[in-house]
């Protein structure tokens, strides 16, 4: 009986005996994983940096660094990054006194005190200063402009900061091809004004996850440009948090080399079509809310047939996990009317009704999760009370093909070109 990850928990599928199923997942070629492997995967990336001086010479001619740490929505092993990162710069001569933590949150909520002392880890959190970063305008500095027009304002402490370290996770990224690098920066560390702007341009160009090439990422590299990031220490991780791959260095060169990597595991080809598909996002983080967990649904809709149906297993304990989304959903007449507000208007959150929309013009969706039901309803879902039972009741055709999604966020979608 296939188990699927809920939260923190897991929570068994049973099928009509002697059902087959395809397995849909990413692929590692027996990688090998384990605590002790990831330390010294970091290590090894910080002594080898790419295209960049040691970490521990660039800070020996600066006076005070930051580093950029991704948030409590990422699967990023933030506490396993900082302690060789602050021995590089203890090694240089910056004191602890000498290093500010920031958590590159973009438009994501704060994280409480005790939030973020699990996320740096006990140790560090009573060692160094660490921040959420506030995206509100007069909290950031205005930079410039990129070419396409997005205006760049940074978090004043980061702006202000001689030496800036960024940290973050690789993965495949639907708006801008991949994660990881840049991002820190811009979303991570960027104004509102600034994210929305940069977001609305995925009305206009796309993507392909895996692959950075596209006007969105060039954008991100162009605004680095104005606020140049001297360091990157990036990971890429499997659902267990293990890292099988570290880069360090350069942030446009360390990043390229990892993003390889990550496209290769992460993306895996679409050779066929299912009428039904169970998807889980993983678990937490990634189920935390509807807002990450749409990222899960998105991916297994490119492996449904038109008409088929997906089956999301999300706990969404945070709920819709942005207020504007919420307050759309909630309120506004029908989906046609939230989609051409934003396509005339583009709003940063609601912004996620158009990926709502978009697996629900090619699937019908019913989802297993702790969200309140009127909530599952107004999105346009089905509330699947118990998961065995709506499983079975979507498979009464035996002909029925079934394909399960284990870490649908970790799964992405790779057509033919």
């Amino acid at each position: 009986m296939p188990e699927l990850r809920y939260g923190c928990t897991t929570v068994s599928l049973e099928l009509p005996s002697g059902r087959t199923y395809d397995t849909l997942t990413y692929e590692l070629e027996a990688l090998e994983t384990s605590p002790e492997l990831s330390q010294n995967r970091i290590r090894e990336a910080l002594a080898t940096p790419i295209g960049a001086k040691r970490l521990r010479e660039l800070a020996k001619e600066t006076s005070q660094a930051v580093i950029l740490i991704s948030d409590g929505t990422r699967l990023c092993p933030t506490g396993l990054l900082l302690p060789p990162l602050l021995e590089e710069l203890n090694a240089a001569g910056l004191g602890d006194d000498l290093v500010d933590i920031v958590v590159a949150l973009g438009a994501h909520r704060k994280h409480t005190p005790d939030e973020l002392k699990q996320l740096v880890g006990a140790e560090i959190y009573a060692r160094v200063r660490v921040h959420n970063h506030s995206a509100a305008s007069e909290d950031c500095v205005y930079m410039g402009t990129t070419s396409l027009g997005t205006p760049v304002e940074i978090n004043r402490m980061v702006a202000e900061t001689p030496l800036r370290i960024a940290t973050g996770n690789i993965e495949p990224h639907a708006m801008v091809g991949i994660s990881g690098g840049v991002k820190a920066l811009v979303p991570g560390v960027a104004s509102k004004r600034t994210i929305e702007s940069h977001h609305a341009l995925s009305l206009t160009y796309t993507a392909v996850p895996g692959v950075p090439h596209n006007p969105l990422h060039l954008d991100l590299e162009e605004a680095e440009q104005l606020v140049p990031i001297h360091f990157l220490l990036n990971v890429i991780v499997d659902h267990n948090r293990h890292v099988l791959k570290a880069v360090a260095g350069h942030i446009a060169e360390a990043h390229r080399k990892g993003a390889e990597f990550a496209a290769g595991w992460f993306t895996r080809q679409v050779t066929e079509l299912y009428d039904v598909i169970v998807v889980s996002a993983g678990g937490a983080p990634k189920d935390l809310q509807m807002y990450q967990a749409l990222k899960a649904l998105r991916n297994a809709a490119a492996f449904v047939k038109p008409g088929g149906a997906l089956l999301l297993v999300a706990e969404c304990p945070e709920g819709m996990g942005n207020g504007l989304f919420q307050h759309w959903i909630e309120t506004i007449g029908d989906r046609r009317k939230m989609t051409d507000k934003l396509r005339e208007r583009f709003v940063l959150g609601a912004h996620k009704i158009l990926h709502v929309e978009e697996v629900l013009s090619r699937a019908r969706v019913f989802i297993y999760s702790s969200l309140p039901r009127h909530l599952i309803e107004l999105l346009g879902f089905y509330p699947a009370d118990d998961l065995s039972t709506t499983a079975q009741a979507l498979l009464q055709d035996p002909g029925a093909k079934l394909a399960l999604m284990p870490f649908g966020s970790l799964t992405y979608p790779r057509h033919h070109h």
